[in-house]
């Protein structure tokens, strides 16, 4: 009967999870296409909430699995991985938002290049020295 009704609590406890993790990724989406600074505040303030709806079920998880009544810890594992995923992506949008927008770090990164224009940089650095050397 006790089983039956831990079961039932820790489904309970997973889908709340998949729901939030459902609202955290849209959010998370739509800060990322946000067109100005306030919408991606105001998504910022709802990620926040979210991640911390998701942190007291994590919690919830570390208990369950600290139990020996609980067989089946590989989902709860799961679970528990998934939420730390959401909270990760979320320290990353937090670090973006405090980076001011000429701060040494925002300038250090406008700076530098993705692979891709590094290439093509390279390329026609390349290029321009071997014409200079034909000359």
């Amino acid at each position: 009967m006790a089983h039956r009704k831990l079961q039932q609590e820790i489904d309970k406890v997973f889908k709340k999870i998949n729901e939030g993790l459902d609202i955290f990724n849209t959010y998370h989406e739509r800060h990322e296409n946000a067109p100005n600074a306030s919408v991606k505040e105001k998504l910022e303030n709802d990620l926040k909430r979210e991640v911390k709806k998701l942190q007291k079920l994590r919690e919830q998880i570390k208990v369950w699995q600290a139990q020996s009544e609980v067989k089946d810890k590989e989902k709860l594992l799961e679970y528990r991985r998934a939420v730390e995923v959401a909270m990760e992506k979320y320290k990353v949008v937090e670090k973006g938002s405090k980076v001011k927008a000429y701060s040494n770090m925002s300038l250090k990164a406008a700076g530098e290049l993705d692979p891709e224009e590094q290439e093509k940089v390279d390329t026609i650095q390349f290029l321009q020295d071997s014409i200079d050397e034909l000359e």
